[in-house]
């Protein structure tokens, strides 16, 4: 045993206890992510400053909190600023992401570019690493009938049977076409759960259509296991706006309890730079 004064032994143990409680502090963090998962952000609401700077764009969310990122498609929405990213081989993608201590394993590609040249896409996709490929919406007319439903969804498991022998996972997201209705009443979103197969398509849910009736909570327990992500957006009932999560009126312990009988296994906060930034300190906070 080494001879330690008292004082000395006192000054150890104070030290220890610091390093130990920063640690703990540390593990507490990360586990306070709601549902123990990075929290993530989607690009597009940074894609003007995406094709300026991709890499210090990503450093840009990095710095501000986020640990994953949901990417767009270079072909698919090159003419919204993201044409450059189509520049950088995998390897070099994953670096800057890896460099600035982000991951990305899901990105939104679009509907004509999978029409036209999927194995494009998938062959991008894998060399990336991602597991995910999502479509914003799908296609039809402005006044759906149950067929044309049916159509469009029978298009998407196609596409969708392609991603899976690639070993992807294809998603939907909710917004445009999916908010219309059929003559009956019913939605074409609700309709799509029951024309789409479950092992080849799960859905990301948009948190902000609640301005349309879409409510994330009702969605995640009434399809059980059908989801794969969502977009994250906070909502004022009030002021009928958008504003940083953990503000408004909606209830995030509820949407991501609920989230966990949907099956979701990511999400990505979606708003302007500053709302965006402004919901890293809650997400941290919240413990579900």
């Amino acid at each position: 045993m080494s001879n330690v004064s008292r004082r000395d032994f006192l000054k150890l143990a104070a030290t220890n206890a610091a390093v130990a409680g920063m640690l703990s502090a540390g593990t507490l963090d990360l586990h306070a992510n709601p549902l123990g998962l990075p929290i993530g952000c989607q690009t597009w609401p940074v894609r003007q400053m995406i094709a300026k700077d991709f890499p210090g764009t990503i450093k840009t969310l990095a710095a501000a909190g986020f640990q994953s990122i949901e990417l767009c498609s270079p072909y698919g929405y090159a003419d919204s600023g993201f044409a450059d990213v189509g520049k950088y081989s995998g390897a070099q993608l994953r670096k800057i992401l890896s460099d600035a201590g982000v991951t990305c394993i899901s990105s939104h590609f679009g509907l004509d570019e999978l029409r036209k040249d999927q194995e494009r896409s998938i062959a991008w996709a894998k060399d990336v690493g991602l597991t995910q490929m999502l479509v914003a919406s799908l296609e039809g007319p402005k006044n759906p009938t149950i067929d044309d439903v049916k159509r469009a969804a029978d298009e998407y498991n196609r596409i969708a049977e392609r991603a899976h022998k690639a070993g992807i996972q294809q998603g939907l997201h909710n917004e445009g076409w999916l908010t219309t209705h059929v003559p009956d009443g019913q939605r074409t979103y609700d309709l799509l759960f029951k024309f789409l197969d479950p092992k080849l398509v799960k859905f990301q849910f948009q948190v902000s259509t609640i301005a349309q009736g879409f409510d994330a909570v009702h969605y995640f327990r009434k399809y059980p296991g059908r989801f794969i992500s969502m977009h994250a957006q906070g909502w004022d009932a009030k002021t009928k706006k958008i504003v940083p999560i953990g503000q408004g009126t909606l209830n995030w312990k509820e949407i991501f309890e609920a989230a966990k009988v949907g099956g979701i296994k990511n999400y990505f906060v979606e708003m302007s730079l500053p709302m965006m930034k402004a919901s890293v300190p809650y997400l941290r906070k919240l413990n579900v």
